[in-house]
């Protein structure tokens, strides 16, 4: 993976698959907040195209009965990192993805608004693997270049009660360790 964004946020080295769920951050307001997110589909499912689908509005609502209920959401977010490590780029980090939903940090709603939004495939019933938290370090430090990044968060945290992800099963001393090395 490169470590350097285009002009527009494109990361060098991401498979990219635009999404139409995105739009314009508003005028001046600048990236301060990364948002882990944790995605399977189906649910405790890793594998497969559906997560694209689902981010690129194509999801099949006769594919999984889970779908009929989320199929036409229209939500993206900036990347996916799937099991192995390697990144899936949906929305250019220059525009707003639609990862957050009602949402606040630190008083303020919308964080759409002033985040990127980062999923991890995995749910809430399983670890993650080591080459996703390899990958989400290098990724965040590359943001960390490019922004001025304030916090690290998970959904959870900016929806609390309507969100759990990235999960009880997230490492956040593992990520930590990992930054701190990628930082020396």
């Amino acid at each position: 993976m490169s470590s350097e964004l285009d002009a527009e946020g494109w990361l060098a080295g991401a498979r990219r698959v635009p999404s139409p769920n995105c739009g314009a951050r508003p005028a001046g307001q600048a990236v301060k907040l990364i948002v882990i997110h944790a995605i399977s589909l189906p649910p405790d499912e890793f594998g497969g195209g559906d997560i694209e689908r689902l981010f690129t509005n194509c999801l099949d609502p006769a594919a999984h009965p889970y779908y009929l209920a989320i199929h036409a959401l229209r939500v993206s977010a900036h990347f996916l990192i799937r099991r192995e490590g390697d990144i899936e780029q949906f929305v250019p980090c220059g525009l707003r993805a639609w990862h957050a939903g009602v949402s606040s940090w630190r008083g303020t709603a919308c964080c759409n608004d002033f985040s990127i939004g980062i999923e991890l495939e995995g749910s809430d019933t399983s670890p993650f693997d080591t080459p996703q938290y390899a990958a989400l370090a290098r990724l965040i430090g590359i943001l960390r270049k490019h922004y001025p990044v304030e916090a690290i968060v998970g959904h959870a945290d900016i929806a609390p009660g309507r969100k759990t992800d990235p999960g009880p099963f997230f490492d956040w001393a593992h990520l930590d360790r990992l930054l701190a090395q990628n930082e020396t």
